[in-house]
């Protein structure tokens, strides 16, 4: 009998993996195209005036299907028989073939729990190429439609786009790691990313640049939105305008919505300033609209500023990109310096404003690809152009959040290390509000935490008299620091007593829970007070039980050690220490007394040394 390498058999149990990886990609593709399909023919099935077949609604879905994936249509029947180019992709639509080829991806690196799992670049490749066969399918099909796809767009942008997404799936069913990178890429590089330090930094720096990005979209989404309501009857009469049964405005507003991230891009550009092209001689910025804009009649279009310089409502747009460039500085900071950790642990200036400084990098290369997603021609002539420009947009977002974003990280970064008098940091604890004295009850009594606030983080300060003073606060760190007569102005002279409050020794804090409300100075006082009250621990008792240990040793034992407050004395013999001691206590009441002569009554009827008896006192 022959034996199966292990090789071989191997490579046939990860044959059925890559199957079953391929025809994901396949059925992740056709999902999306048939949801858009369904879409399109409902349109179709509800106009009252169908001008073609099934057929050909069908293929200007599949056309659709492409542009979603960034392909170039082309219109071959227009009034001037030229055909038109269509590259404006609807984003939103673009969100459905990501999502599933990305999940496809990740579901078939990371099978379920008994089945076959591919190795990660079997899976991506197996996974791209399904889908790359279902798009080959949909743009030979579109081909005799209304909306063909450029042959020269499905390799890029159309493979590239389902190959990024597929890659993010399987690096996701890998846990997102940051490293380690392939075995061609520079030494230099490998060795960067394999350090943890590197990994860290990176990933601040792309959450911050993702915030950065975020942040830009919805100020841009807002600027569109203000300008909407401000020409509301201009959308109105051109949405109306479009279509004048109920199916046909349904589709209007579909493709309205889906264009709405390209609106909120477009906002985004103009706050940055470049603004974006209405046609091949026409430009919207903030200072205002240039040229002659070829605009098509569509409702989103009303947020179109109107021709002229522009004025203080249009310069507000500035408004936008330093949002984001704080934003970016803010979540930055945050991994730099957090609120939870030692001074000493936090990032130095030069990596905070290193990391910045990558995030802002990071934030102006998104923006550039979304801004080339988002615009691209309509038509011929005039209407070649519309949208941002990218290779505008993109490097005027990096200097918005590098401008901004590197001195506002700094100056965060100051301060949230700035010193303990002025810090609200997890190392240091907040300041609360002591309760008001009451002078009628004569009680002072503080708890625990008040206490050892007051005693080792010097939230509250006491004058000469010990009323408890204000609690400091970061806007006003001066206060608590004036005498006693009510100054607490930044310029009054400082009160002696938090200095004497500071000398004092580590247990004087809590005298104040002896009952008295004079102080650590005051009758009453005990520096230990709040230690149990147990005749074990008095001082007599202590001595008789020394005693005793003592005379059982047989007089190895020393005498009672002297205590620091009282001097050393001569020896005494054995059998008095016991009555020496009892005088010598801090209470002298009768439950030590009763103890220490328990305690020597025992060790007499023991009779360990046998000496007999030792003297009575």
């Amino acid at each position: 009998m022959t034996q199966r390498a292990p090789q071989v058999t191997a490579d046939r149990n990860r044959a059925p993996a890559l199957v079953s990886a391929l025809l994901r990609g396949v059925v992740a593709a056709g999902l999306g195209l048939g949801a858009l399909a369904v879409l399109v023919v409902v349109v179709w099935i509800s106009s009252p005036y169908p001008d073609s077949g099934p057929d050909r609604a069908l293929r200007a879905a599949a056309g659709i299907w492409l542009l979603a994936h960034g392909a170039g249509l082309v219109r071959p029947d227009t009034l001037s028989g030229v055909p038109a180019p269509v590259g404006v992709v609807p984003l939103l639509l673009a969100v459905g073939p990501l999502w599933l080829t990305h999940r496809a991806a990740r579901d078939a690196a990371d099978p379920e729990e008994g089945g076959p799992a591919p190795s990660r670049t079997g899976a991506f490749c197996a996974v791209t190429a399904g889908y790359l066969l279902v798009v080959a399918g949909a743009a030979a099909y579109a081909r005799g439609g209304a909306l063909r796809a450029d042959p020269d767009t499905l390799a890029f942008p159309v493979a590239v786009v389902v190959a990024g997404a597929a890659a993010a799936g399987v690096w996701t069913a890998a846990g997102r790691p940051l490293g380690p990178l392939p075995s061609w890429s520079p030494l230099a590089l490998q060795e960067a990313v394999a350090r943890t330090l590197f990994r860290d930094r990176a990933e601040a720096a792309c959450r911050s640049a993702a915030v950065g990005v975020a942040v830009l979209l919805g100020g841009g989404a807002l600027l569109v939105a203000v300008a909407l309501g401000r020409n509301a009857a201009v959308a109105q009469d051109a949405f109306l305008g479009l279509a004048g049964d109920w199916a046909g405005r349904i589709a209007v507003l579909l493709l309205a919505v889906a264009l709405v991230p390209n609106a909120a891009l477009w906002g985004a550009s103009y706050g940055l300033g470049p603004g974006f092209a209405l046609g091949a001689g026409a430009t919207a910025t903030p200072l205002g609209l240039d040229g002659t804009p070829a605009v098509p009649r569509f409702p989103l279009l009303a947020a179109v500023p109107e021709p002229g310089p522009g004025s203080w409502p249009n310069w507000a747009a500035a408004a936008v990109p330093v949002a984001a460039a704080l934003a970016v500085a803010w979540f930055t900071v945050r991994r730099a310096a957090p609120a939870d950790v030692p001074r000493a642990q936090a990032w130095s200036w030069r990596e905070t404003a290193r990391v910045t400084l990558l995030a802002a990098l990071g934030c102006g290369l998104a923006t550039a690809v979304l801004a080339a997603w988002a615009g691209g021609p309509l038509g011929t002539g005039e209407l070649s152009a519309f949208g941002p420009v990218w290779w505008l947009t993109g490097p005027a977002a990096f200097a918005w959040t590098a401008v901004i974003g590197v001195p506002a990280a700094l100056l965060l970064r100051l301060w949230r290390l700035r010193t303990p008098g002025w810090a609200w940091r997890g190392d240091v604890a907040d300041a609360q509000e002591s309760p008001a004295a009451d002078a009628d009850a004569g009680d002072g009594r503080a708890t625990y935490e008040e206490a050892f606030e007051d005693e080792f983080e010097g939230a509250y300060e006491e004058d000469a008299g010990g009323v408890a003073g204000r609690p400091r606060r970061w806007w006003a760190p001066w206060r608590g620091r004036g005498a006693a007569d009510g100054d607490g102005g930044p310029g009054s002279p400082a009160d002696p007593a938090p200095a004497k409050a500071s000398a004092k020794a580590p247990g004087a804090a809590f005298g104040a829970q002896s009952g008295t409300a004079t102080g650590s100075d005051g009758p009453g006082f005990e520096p230990y007070d709040f230690l149990p009250t147990d005749p074990w621990h008095e001082k007599g008792a202590r001595e008789a039980r020394w005693a005793s240990l003592q005379r059982s040793s047989g007089g190895l034992m020393a005498d009672f050690p002297a205590g620091p407050s009282e001097p050393a004395g001569p020896s005494e013999p054995a059998g008095t220490a016991g009555p020496a001691a009892s005088g010598a206590g801090r209470g002298a009441d009768g439950v030590a007394a009763k103890d220490a002569k328990a305690v020597k009554d025992t060790t007499d009827g023991q009779g360990a040394d046998g000496d007999g008896p030792a003297a009575t006192p």
